[in-house]
């Protein structure tokens, strides 16, 4: 099963991807972890993507294409693999489709975990980290016992950057901008399958795993 994860941030479809890549006994793939993997083995990909990266620009789409269908070329995708993050636009997933119908091969189910703006500006807003130790926690889900200050070294807790409703608003926009055509694109290419991802996190999983059969 060749499956790509569709959601805006903070959807939780890591979350699923990892649950999926444990059941079925393949691949969690995720483009950050490529990166990570080429530039750490010095490869010949992974030192094109580092003089991009290096300067704080976005690695071209054909070089991420290039590291994607690398990585599912190896021998632990035999059986599929979870692209988690990957394709992010049409251009890239006009690539991979192509990239993949050269090697016989096609994704079966592109599934988007569906959550509207205002869950994830909440979820994401609830978030609370602890300057000490790292721990993080949320005001609603998973509060701390004492408010503001964190159950496993005392430190204080901080609402990060990235967390605030503004810059989450500010990455909803560019996902909406960028990502929701692929839903189209999919749904066009009929293996798109929506779930509901405002659930409880078991509740989402099983949706997924009626829609791929146990």
């Amino acid at each position: 099963m060749k499956i790509i994860m569709l959601g805006a941030p903070g959807a939780g479809k890591g979350t699923q991807a990892k649950k999926i890549a444990a059941k079925y006994g393949i691949p969690h793939i995720s483009t950050g972890d490529i990166f990570r993997a080429n530039i750490k083995n010095g490869t010949e990909l992974g030192k094109k993507a580092k003089t991009y990266m290096d300067q704080g620009l976005l690695v071209p789409d054909e070089l991420v294409v290039d590291l994607v269908v690398d990585r599912v070329n190896q021998d632990d995708c035999k059986n599929g693999y979870v692209l988690d993050g990957f394709p992010r636009t049409i251009p890239q997933a006009e690539a991979l489709t192509e990239a993949l119908a050269k090697m016989g091969q096609k994704v079966d189910y592109a599934i988007d975990v569906d959550v509207p703006d205002e869950n994830i500006v909440r979820r994401m807003g609830g978030r609370r980290a602890c300057v000490g130790c790292g721990a993080t926690y949320h005001v609603e889900y998973a509060p701390t016992k004492k408010e503001g200050i964190c159950d496993v070294c005392g430190g204080e807790l901080i609402l990060r950057d990235d967390d605030k409703p503004e810059t989450v608003q500010k990455r909803l926009n560019v996902y909406h901008e960028q990502t929701q055509p692929l839903i189209d694109y999919y749904t066009k290419a009929g293996i798109l399958k929506t779930v509901d991802g405002t659930v409880d996190i078991d509740d989402v999983f099983q949706a997924i795993v009626d829609i791929l059969g146990a």
